[in-house]
């Protein structure tokens, strides 16, 4: 199955210059990284995370784990500035959620919150990076784009909610 056409067409539509990486079946961002001899600072691996009643998805680097408390520090400024009431349990989203309510494989998931209809937050440490790997729906097709032109369509929230793997 290729890319998520609803991905490929959002792209399109906003004019953003991306390319598609075919490659082999992986499941994770520090798998594809490795099948594809490439840093994996520069993989985005997307979170659905569930914060009290809502969802969000987080996006950190294949390097990085999440940092919950860091994430709910992040979200909770982000709730003040919007006068919304603080947020007090996060946790990952369930499998059977994602598979009744996202664009993408489980796992694949394509990171683009309009096409969710969900927040995004963007881990700081993926906007230095000069081409950023994301998912694109399935387990063997990703999108390459600049992290400039991610956050020009999808204007996440950035914030610092990564930590170094143990």
């Amino acid at each position: 199955m290729p890319a998520n056409q609803a991905l490929l067409k959002l792209l399109d539509k906003n004019k953003i210059k991306y390319e598609i990486l075919e490659h082999k079946m992986v499941y994770t961002a520090f798998d594809l990284a490795r099948t594809l001899h490439l840093d994996a600072k520069q993989i985005g691996k997307d979170l659905v995370i569930k914060v009290d009643s809502e969802y969000v998805v987080a996006i950190i680097s294949a390097t990085r784990n999440l940092d919950i408390a860091k994430l709910k520090k992040v979200i909770n400024t982000q709730r003040k500035k919007e006068g919304k009431k603080a947020a007090k349990k996060i946790v990952f989203a369930n499998e059977v959620w994602m598979k009744k309510n996202l664009k993408g494989k489980v796992g694949a998931n394509p990171p683009f919150g309009t096409l969710q209809k969900l927040p995004l937050y963007l881990d700081k440490a993926l906007i230095k990076v000069k081409k950023m790997i994301v998912n694109g729906g399935d387990y063997t097709f990703s999108v390459i784009l600049s992290p400039k032109q991610f956050i020009k369509l999808e204007k996440p929230i950035l914030g610092s909610f990564g930590k170094a793997k143990k």
